[in-house]
């Protein structure tokens, strides 16, 4: 299980990446499209982190950790 975590914050931290760089290719950028883009970029830079935290608060609700009982 820590195997599949590490992996999908690594992809998590890739992904962020990945939007900064978009968002700042975009805002250097002169085109008209790229308007468009840049506020797409920074609107997902904030959503998608939020919607992340969101989810593995929700799942930590509804699947607590149970401690080892012994019998």
């Amino acid at each position: 299980m820590k195997k599949v975590k590490r992996i999908l914050a690594l992809a998590g931290v890739l992904l962020l990446v990945g939007l900064y760089v978009s968002t700042l290719v975009c805002a250097l950028a002169a085109k008209d499209h790229y308007l468009q883009l840049l506020k797409t970029s920074v609107y997902a830079t904030v959503v998608i982190p939020v919607l992340l935290w969101t989810y593995s608060f929700i799942y930590k609700l509804l699947h607590p950790r149970q401690e080892d009982k012994d019998i």
